[in-house]
């Protein structure tokens, strides 16, 4: 699968490595996004265009009926993206969600869920990418996520 990629100095259709580690964007979760612990959100694996990421599966993330909420789901699909983003323009903090757009496909059974996220097109100032998520103990997906990210200036620009 290519990536497509309109700026130069950002990730090339051929580049094999991340431009961030899972170490720093560790760090960069530590420093500037308490939401993301709260919820349970950790980052499992990042390569170039591509990330894997996990909500676990808290009683206080249920709604009634026993599914996770929406919100939890879009939090997770978010962050993922967040990753995803970061792994090909490198750990700019400034990068922020434009519009994410989620549609929910089944119900998401109580535990962990896992988002798998992938860049589809980077350019100098937005970023697309998509991110299917499901839950651990099905292989179905219970939702799929589309989102913009704005990507802030180059220094220089």
């Amino acid at each position: 699968m290519a990536i497509i990629v309109t700026s130069k100095a950002k990730l090339s259709r051929h580049a094999q490595r991340s431009r961030i580690t899972r170490a720093q964007f560790d760090r960069i979760v530590a420093r500037g996004l308490p939401l993301a612990p709260y919820l349970g959100l950790t980052l499992q694996s990042v390569g170039a265009g591509k990330a894997v990421a996990r909500l676990a599966g808290r009683p206080e993330l249920l709604r009634p009926g026993g599914t996770i909420a929406g919100p939890a789901l879009m939090a997770l699909a978010d962050f993922t993206l967040y990753a995803v983003v970061l792994s090909v323009i490198g750990p700019v903090e400034g990068a922020v969600t434009t519009s994410l757009t989620m549609n929910f496909l089944r119900r998401s059974a109580p535990g962990m869920v896992i988002a798998e996220g992938r860049m589809i097109k980077c350019g100098k100032r937005l970023a697309y990418g998509e991110v299917t998520l499901y839950s651990k103990s099905d292989a179905d997906p219970v939702a799929h996520a589309t989102a913009t990210y704005s990507v802030p200036p180059s220094p220089g620009s």
